[in-house]
């Protein structure tokens, strides 16, 4: 079985060559934007955030010494969102570094020339950020966290630990989640398993509960990538378990949370390439010439405690190409 080894490997790195940031001299100090479209006490955006800022010390970029970092939260409010890319936008900085499509898309709306660097956006060319993934062509690029295929994945995997069920639901919410990347997936994967699809929508966190009790059951459900799930997690795991519905998310962070498995790329990983993309256009790259990237790491989680509490027997073959259990 394998096991995830690159935060070991980071933090070995970093204690290797403690005396290279400090040795930085000071220089003309730079400024970034980093503006987060969650609320800022969630700790798993912490994280990241300090993988990214690892990053960028890593790369020479001291805080107080030759960079100064703003923060700015949208706290999952569109009209948040918005102003505070306005604000970003404002401050002049020398490059912005965001997350998700919201405030990517309110960041590309509020200025088309200061340097911007996406993480986490799952059609950056559909939704018109860039021309291409290979040649961006403006001022916007970045790392897409998803690729299509992950929807048969999902489904694929569903099929395996419940393999007479006849119905899959998606849950997303409609105005914010990337369902124009997902569901003609998810149809097409439908079929040859001999299930049906079936849409879950959910604009309210109030409404997730009623959702998902109506899948009890006779269903499994897909939970979509998006901000809403994203911060209604905690809510979505708890009605899965509540009303025994197995279900597979598409972040790690969701099965070591207390769902049931999870599948997706590892954001963390894009948080720290992102600051490689800062680093070359604070040093003169600009956008237009670094071509967006896919997801290099994936993980595989399964929840046991959760199979367990759920009455699942997790298939040895599942066991066997998880990166993690959690027993």
């Amino acid at each position: 079985m394998k096991r995830r080894e690159s935060i070991i490997l980071l933090a070995t790195a970093a204690a290797a060559h403690p005396l290279a940031a400090r040795a930085q001299p000071a220089g003309p100090t730079r400024h970034i934007v980093v503006l987060m479209g969650n609320v800022e006490g969630d700790p798993l955006t912490q994280g990241r955030l300090k993988s990214f800022r690892d990053a960028l010390r890593q790369l020479n970029w001291i805080e107080g010494n030759n960079l100064r970092i703003d923060f700015r939260w949208g706290g999952g409010d569109p009209a948040r969102i918005r102003a505070q890319a306005a604000e970003a936008v404002g401050l002049a900085p020398d490059a912005i570094f965001t997350t998700n499509t919201p405030p990517t898309r309110a960041l590309q709306q509020a200025t088309r020339t200061i340097p911007i660097v996406f993480a986490g956006v799952s059609d950056p060319v559909s939704d018109g950020f860039v021309a291409s993934l290979s040649k961006p062509g403006g001022n916007l690029t970045g790392f897409s966290n998803m690729d299509a295929a992950m929807a048969g994945k999902w489904m694929q995997f569903l099929k395996e630990i419940t393999p007479g069920v006849k119905r899959i639901a998606v849950l997303y919410n409609p105005d914010t989640a990337p369902h124009s990347v997902f569901l003609p997936a998810l149809d097409a994967a439908a079929p040859p398993l001999g299930v049906t699809l079936v849409r879950a929508t959910v604009r309210e966190p109030g409404g997730i509960d009623g959702v998902v009790a109506g899948l009890a059951g006779d269903a499994s459900l897909v939970v979509m990538p998006d901000v809403f799930t994203f911060l209604n997690r905690a809510a979505i795991i708890a009605a899965a378990a509540r009303h025994r519905v197995p279900a597979v998310y598409p972040f790690a962070y969701f099965a070591i949370e207390g769902g049931l498995i999870a599948y997706g790329p590892d954001s963390g990983d894009q948080f720290r390439r992102a600051a490689a993309y800062v680093d070359r256009i604070l040093k003169g790259a600009k956008p237009a010439d670094l071509p967006v990237q896919a997801p290099a790491k994936f993980d595989f989680v399964v929840n046991q405690k959760t199979a367990r509490a759920q009455g699942i027997v997790m298939p040895p073959s599942i066991i066997a190409s998880a990166d993690e259990v959690i027993e």
